[in-house]
């Protein structure tokens, strides 16, 4: 579906919980348990990010171990193919990218997460991940006061490292330098098989 798709070997990936284990991965596209209703992706399906914006995110999540706090991912690298599927159903680029021009997911350079206890439960929240409405906007403010502190607390863990938020979607964040990154349509089958190499994981094991 895309000219520009790199082979695996191209692509500095890195699954990130071999760099991160203590960040917990629910990839909510490798289920029905999405707003498609529908598994997109396989079971092979991993969190995988650029090198890069995956060491930047394990910063974060050391810093918020510090207090009692760690993260929760909801996608990470999209294949452009996986794209051109949900803009079927969602023709709005305020919360799905248009697949001809691509997504940040799709260049593995942004990532959907929430915060969790330090047993894993998710914190109150403005809205479930993939709300497309205006309740899941960063500027709205009708809302509890403990779902504005930890959108808030996330946000400011996310931007100290760097990352930028989405203003329609409270658990979106780019990479700060997205835009060097090329699209991928590389399957995770690929990706898995291609090993790639990562650094010593870095935290404890949850």
């Amino acid at each position: 579906m895309t000219g520009a798709a790199a082979r695996p070997t191209e692509l500095p990936f890195t699954e990130l919980q071999r760099l991160a284990p203590s960040i917990r991965v629910e990839l909510r596209y490798a289920t029905t348990n999405n707003f498609t209703g529908k598994v997109l992706y396989p079971a092979e399906a991993r969190c995988y990010l650029r090198t890069a914006v995956a060491e930047a995110l394990a910063k974060v999540a050391t810093a918020l171990q510090a207090e009692g706090l760690g993260l929760k991912v909801f996608d990470c690298y999209r294949p452009q193919r996986v794209q051109f599927q949900l803009w079927e159903l969602v023709h709005d680029e305020r919360y799905v990218a248009s697949p001809h021009k691509g997504s940040r997911h799709n260049r593995g350079a942004a990532v959907d997460l929430t915060l969790v206890d330090q047993d894993g439960r998710e914190l109150p929240m403005p809205t479930p991940f993939d709300d497309f409405t205006e309740k899941a906007h960063r500027s709205y403010q009708d809302l509890p006061a403990e779902a504005k502190r930890n959108r808030a607390r996330l946000e400011q863990a996310m931007t100290r490292a760097g990352f930028v938020g989405l203003p329609t979607e409270w658990w979106h964040f780019d990479a700060a330098d997205w835009q060097r990154h090329p699209l991928a349509d590389v399957p995770f089958a690929a990706l898995a098989a291609a090993r790639p190499q990562v650094p010593p994981a870095t935290g404890p094991t949850p």
